[in-house]
């Protein structure tokens, strides 16, 4: 092989790289002697990104018990989508660097410092932007601020996808996947869980305190200034301690000896080479479409159960049990996906997904019916674990797959920008479902006042009004049940249709993938 190593013809290179490629996704085992270290730093940088994505996810909970529509829940749903646009300002985070610094920690360090600074500031502020006694909360302003938060979380995102696919050997890069979920999953619960229920006085006087308080043990200013001291500290120990490219294996001189270094016009260049071909175009349809099966589930149930009755801070504590299972799943889903084939095991989740997400809906007709006098009995809980534990199974089953494919055939000359795009594929195919069925519901909802037939409480002035009336806005026919059935008889049609596209995408070499020539590569 070193023979082949020193020709320099086009032709010859070309061969070696594509039987390389071939051999390691044949042949080539995990080895982690000489990564565990890279893999314990991606973990870390994971956690702290799933720290931002937590606390957002918790707004809404905080939103719905100060009376938000469900229009006002769309809007702050876009609060999301950050992750599922990044890909276009992507190129601009894999082009522009300053060499000495390193290719990604030029990104990374002063994204993760104004990640910092920023919970910093709406450490100041926040409290009264969210409203409550009476003072309608500032959704577009709140909407505004952490959409920003959530930029900065993104863009920390691509420089973190990207740095895997040479921090870790190429016989590792399947542990990518495994980081990205463990990681997320702890940073979301500590952001998520943990802060709703430290955040609550209920829970707070029942489980931790001896003398009751009307407050809970922190509030959303004060978790924000923690955790941005937290990342600023963080990030310094990151800048000062971790180098780049101090990694090598078998394959670094065929593979990726250097990264691709492109400017922001070839960037935006190779990004277009991307949707162009055919086998993207197919994964994109796939990804953009998938998560409409799960939308009306993943979107509306859980509000749908705090209207029932179900308290916010017990919702979000159901979760702890789950926990174990959420950070033991990935590594034993990514044995399963380390390989030639993951999108097996992403199939064979769909049908259970979408049959578990029906109990959920179930589940979130039968509540009211269940909850008598303000009490939820032991059972509910008992039940809700059990479903929600079933669903966490299937739904890192197809997460866990789709990273490890996405990591199998992004090309590592342009890595951060391929598997942001792809990443951002999936993000977006998960956000654009969950926003319009959130902003459906209230369209959908008919309502009627008790004491006033003619009032449809359409809007705050008419449910004032009502109430002045001693009267109640009672549902007449509720738009979710009519969404969650749509989302399912959608779902069963698309798996029957797409399944044969994932298996034809999943039989193409590594080399159709590719978006920078052999060739090229060498040249550079």
């Amino acid at each position: 092989m070193s023979t082949k190593r020193r020709r320099r013809e086009n032709a010859d290179v070309r061969e070696l790289i594509e039987s390389l490629a071939d051999a390691e996704d044949k042949h080539e085992k995990p080895d982690l002697r000489g990564d565990k270290r890279n893999i314990a730093i991606l973990l870390f940088l994971y956690i702290l990104q799933g720290i931002p994505i937590g606390l957002i996810a918790a707004v809404p909970m905080l939103l719905q018990n100060r009376g938000a529509s469900y229009k006002q829940q769309a809007e702050f749903s876009f609060a999301y989508w950050p992750f599922s646009i990044k890909l276009l300002w992507a190129p601009i985070v894999d082009s522009l660097y300053v060499r000495r610094f390193g290719r990604r920690k030029s990104w990374l360090v002063p994204v993760q410092y104004l990640l910092g600074g920023f919970m910093l500031l709406l450490s100041a502020h926040v409290d009264r932007w969210l409203g409550g006694d009476g003072v309608e909360p500032n959704v577009p302003l709140l909407t505004l601020l952490f959409f920003v938060l959530n930029f900065l979380a993104a863009t920390q995102d691509i420089a973190v996808d990207g740095w895997a696919l040479t921090m870790l050997k190429r016989c590792n890069v399947g542990y990518a996947s495994t980081c990205n979920s463990v990681g997320q999953t702890a940073g979301y619960f500590l952001g998520y869980v943990v802060f709703i229920a430290l955040e609550s006085s209920d829970f707070c006087n029942s489980y931790l305190r001896d003398v009751p308080s009307n407050e809970g043990m922190i509030t959303l200013p004060r978790f924000l200034y923690f955790w941005g001291i937290t990342f600023i500290v963080a990030t310094t120990l990151v800048a000062i301690f971790k180098k780049e490219n101090d990694i090598e294996d078998a394959h670094t001189d065929a593979r990726y000896q250097e990264e691709h270094e492109l400017n922001i016009h070839e960037s935006y260049k190779v990004l277009w080479d991307m949707v162009r071909k055919r086998p993207v175009q197919i994964l994109a349809a796939i990804l953009l479409t998938v998560k409409v099966t799960f939308a009306a589930s993943d979107g509306v149930t859980s509000l749908k159960l705090i209207d029932a009755g179900v308290p916010k801070e017990k919702l979000a504590l159901l979760a702890i049990p789950v926990i174990p299972l959420q950070l033991i799943l990935p590594i034993i889903v990514g044995r399963y996906t380390n390989g030639p084939r993951p999108m097996d095991l992403y199939l064979r989740a769909i049908p259970w997904r979408i049959a578990l997400a029906t109990v959920a809906t179930l589940i979130a007709y039968a509540t009211p019916y269940l909850i008598s006098g303000g009490e939820v009995p032991v059972y509910y809980y008992v039940l809700l674990i059990v479903s929600y534990g079933c669903y966490q199974v299937f739904l890192y089953s197809m997460f866990v797959a789709a990273m490890a494919f996405f990591a199998k055939i992004s090309d590592p000359a342009v890595g951060g920008t391929y598997m942001t795009f792809l990443n951002t594929l999936c993000n977006l195919g998960g956000n654009w479902p969950n926003t319009v069925v959130l902003w459906l519901v209230d369209v959908l909802t008919f309502k009627e006042c008790t004491t006033q037939p003619s009032n449809a409480c359409l809007n705050k002035e008419e449910q004032q009004e009502c109430s002045k009336n001693s009267g109640k806005c009672e549902i007449v026919f509720d738009g979710y049940y009519l969404e969650a059935a749509v989302c399912v008889v959608y779902g069963i049609i698309w798996l029957l249709i797409v399944r044969k596209w994932i298996r034809y995408l999943q039989n193409l070499p590594t080399r159709a993938w590719s978006v920078v020539s052999p060739a090229t590569k060498k040249q550079r």
